[in-house]
Formats: structure tokens, sequence, C-alpha cells
């Protein structure tokens, strides 16, 4: 406990010091954020490999690419992003000052996962750097070798960033302390966790958690393409993508072709040989791959189903005629095995769907864009993608979070900076017009009643509004010349 005290003490007086205030000082954490990922990126490259068996092109486009993104967008936008905000004012306050100031929170803990163990960390951290606050991360223990990576991270300010490691004990200590913000990404068990340790402070949170994200396929879409997309989906990362379309609702007469489609596929991506494919990773850990095995039991394997305990492998799998009441559909799966249920109708579906929690994506195929819409306005996730899958999350200006059981709060872009920052109210008054207060202050009248509901209440017509402004000018301007002449 000291230890975890000692740190976020000395995070919180760094923070006090000022420093991260300056927009200068900021961009230049963020440029050696930048420079740390673009020097150590074999080192990071080979840590994330040894965790998960991920070849070095797909580490680098899973990870690094969105990432140097995320910093460049960072960077770029800074100074609009803190810029003061006016807001549109009232009658009474026509000759204040009134806008929106971001400002940092303070010192924010952010908890990583271990299926992305570095983009998931250090993208939310550009968006608290950037937001001006201190950061205490917490990277994953399960993906234990790409901590490394984060021990020496570039800044000229480390204080402000220190990384804690450690298991479920330095996390649970970790957690007593007081925050600002705490993002936690990882599973909903852990986010109520979380959650509840914050209360205690009051902490808000963002929790990005997970959920069984569905995939509907219309029977009017192009099965070959869809299918190809979804597999891509999921399957990358061996499964391990909080947002992997988690199970497929079909109508029965399309069930056989989305298999064969997914097979074709999977032949295509892999090879004929999938365990001795580069581009095919392992499940994190042999407790994991024990928990997805059990999964399978008692289904029928329409493909797959392989599996090796000593190098943590598991085969593509797609399973067909799943009952909802199976255990395979009562967790999200994170792992490669893709269930096939069949429902009769798009009606089938929503309701499929609407009867369970709220999941972190939501993807239908259909070429009727009736149909699309409507399962949108219909149902509730996180976010949602047409067509494809995980590309929702890939837009730099769209907000990524979950909804309900799937998570709170939201990042990525300017969202992040949104995140880590307080929107603060300021007013800017002078002490003349004395006159116009009188309406607030006692002793009390219907008058002066009447009077706020003219200047508060009332809608105006802007072109009438302009009209007016221009006719007292003009009055106030002959008022003037007739005193002129006069004098």
């Amino acid at each position: 406990m000291e230890r975890m005290q000692r740190v976020v003490g000395q995070a919180r007086a760094a923070f006090r010091s000022g420093r991260c205030r300056s927009l200068e000082f900021r961009l230049q954490q963020l440029k050696g954020l930048e420079r740390m990922v673009r020097e150590r990126e074999q080192e990071i490259l080979a840590a994330i490999h040894a965790d998960l068996h991920k070849s070095g092109p797909n580490a680098f486009n899973h990870e690094i690419l969105g990432l140097l993104g995320e910093l460049a967008l960072a960077m770029d936008k800074l100074k609009s992003w803190a810029a003061p905000q006016p807001v549109k004012k009232n009658l009474l306050t026509l000759r204040d000052e009134a806008y929106i100031c971001p400002e940092p929170l303070g010192v924010v803990l952010i908890i990583g996962a271990w299926n992305y163990p570095f983009v998931l960390v250090m993208q939310p951290l550009v968006g608290a750097i950037a937001a001006g606050n201190a950061a205490v991360v917490k990277p994953s223990e399960i993906s234990e070798n790409t901590v490394a990576p984060y021990q020496s991270p570039g800044f000229s300010a480390a204080e402000l960033y220190p990384v804690v490691t450690g298991g479920v004990p330095e996390t649970t200590e970790l957690l007593k302390e007081r925050f600002d913000h705490i993002l936690y990404t990882g599973n909903s068990t852990v986010g109520k966790i979380v959650m509840a340790a914050a209360a205690k402070h009051l902490t808000p949170v963002t929790l990005e958690l997970g959920g069984k994200s569905p995939c509907y396929i219309d029977k009017d879409c192009d099965l070959t393409v869809a299918c190809r997309r979804i597999t891509w989906g999921k399957y990358m990362n061996c499964g391990q993508t909080c947002i992997a379309p988690d199970y497929i609702l079909c109508d029965p007469s399309i069930q056989s072709k989305v298999v064969e489609n997914i097979k074709a596929t999977l032949q295509e991506f892999y090879g004929e040989d999938v365990k001795s494919s580069p581009d095919y990773e392992r499940i994190v850990n042999k407790r994991h791959f024990q928990r997805i095995v059990g999964l399978l039991k008692g289904q029928k394997i329409a493909h797959g189903g392989e599996a090796d305990e000593a190098t943590c492998f598991i085969a593509p799998t797609i399973l067909t005629d799943v009952s909802p009441e199976s255990k395979v559909m009562e967790e999200e799966i994170f792992g490669p095995v893709l269930p096939i249920l069949t429902v009769k109708s798009v009606d089938e579906a929503i309701e499929f769907i609407n009867c369970r929690e709220k999941p972190l994506a939501l993807y239908v195929f259909s070429n009727n864009k009736k149909l699309i819409r409507r399962v949108i306005s219909e149902t509730s996730s996180g976010g949602m993608t047409a067509n494809d899958v995980l590309m929702h999350s890939l837009v730099p200006h769209m907000p990524f979070g979950g909804v309900g059981n799937s998570g709170m709060g939201a990042y990525h872009g300017k969202h992040s900076f949104d995140t880590f920052s307080h929107r603060r109210a300021c007013l800017i008054k002078d002490l003349k017009m004395e006159s116009t207060n009188k309406l607030r202050y006692p002793p009390g009248s219907q008058k002066k009643v009447d009077l706020a509901k003219f200047f508060l209440l009332k809608r105006f017509n802007k072109g009438r509004v302009a009209l007016v402004i221009l006719a007292v000018l003009g009055i106030v301007a002959a008022v003037v010349a007739k005193m002129v002449s006069a004098g």
C-alpha cells in the first residue's frame, strides 16, 4: 500500500506543479511517446509475438499503426481541442464573456487489457496526456512480455506517467487510492469491482467491457463478401477481440452456405495447415484455453475444433444449430469459436438481440438499406457497422465505447481528450450596467417576473431582432445628433 500511495502521491505532486497545463509541454510528451514507439518498434513487436504468437505485420497493423495515427491526430488538433469554446448568450448576457474551457482532471488511472496489450494502454494514454493530466498506467499482468516497453516510455517528465506492474494484489491496492478518473478495459466482472472502488471516492469511470456482439446476415446480400469480412474480424487475434462477431444469426436456408463460405475463406487466409500459418495467433494462456475448449462440449462442430494445450492452439471453429440456452451462448466467447443460430426473419433476430445484454458492437449484412436502418433504430449497442465488422472502431472521429453491460463512456480521437477533460463553464461579467440586475434583486414583483420572462424565455425571429436593433440604433443616433446640434 505504501508503494501505491507513493506512486500516486508523486504523480499528484507533479501534476500540481502545473507543468502539464502548457500545450507546449503536452506536445513535447506526445512527441516523446511517438519517438519511443518508432525507435522501439521491433522490441514492441517481439514482445507482442511472445505473448500472443502474433506476426510482425499483424502486430504492427493491430497495435502500432492505429496508435501512430492517434498521436498524429492529437498533435495536429490539440490547440483547437484545448481552445475555449464560446457559447450562445441571451439578452441579459449579451455584454458578457461566456465560454467552455476544457481543463485537465488531475491524476487518472489507465488499466489495460492483455488481448491488445500495447495499444489498449497507449491509446487512452494519448488522450490523458493531450488533456493535460498525470496518468498512472497499469498494464495487464497476463501479457507479461509486453510490460517491458512501458518501463522507459520516453517522456521528459516520467514522474507524471508512472507504470505500476503486478497482478490482482497490486491492482487491488492501486484502486484504494484516489484518482480523478479511471479508464478500465476488460470484462464486466472486474469492471464492477473497479466501479465499486471508484465510487468510494466519487471517481468517474470509463469502462470498456465487451459482451456477445451479434452478427445478422440477411438473405439479400453477397454471402461471399460478407463471410470473408466476418471471417477476418472473428478469427484475427485468435478471436480475442472485444468487438469480434460473437455469433451469427441467419435464416436456416443459408446456414450451410455461410459455413461453406467461411471454410473457403479460412483456407484462403491461413492455408491448409492453419497451425503453421504465421498469421494465426494463439490463446494467451492455458486458463483461457481450457475455458474456450469447455464451450465446445456437446456442440455440433461444422468445422475445426482441433486443439493443442501445449501451444494454446485452438483451430478456427464453426458451430451450427446452436441452442440459445447452450453454454457457448451464456458468456462472451473471446476465442476462435463462431456459433451460428438460425432465425426466420429480421423481426426474430431483433427480438433475440434485444432479449440479451446490450453488446459492445452489432453487425448486419444486407443489400437492403431500409432493413439496416431498422436494425439500427430497433436495437442498442455500443457501436455498429453494416456490411463489415470492426471498422467503426477505426474511424478516428467516432467515439468507441459500450452501453449498459458492455461499458460506459467512450474514447478515441477527440473523444479521448473529452473523456479526460472537465468542461468548465466560465462567465466573465463587468461591474457596469447594474440597472439590468434589478430584475433579480429584492423586492420581487410581478412586473419583474414579466420582464424576466421576456428576456429569458422569449423566442425571437432573428430577422425581426436585427430590425429592432437597427431601429434602436437609429433612435440613439438621432438623439445623439440632436444633443450635439443643441450644444
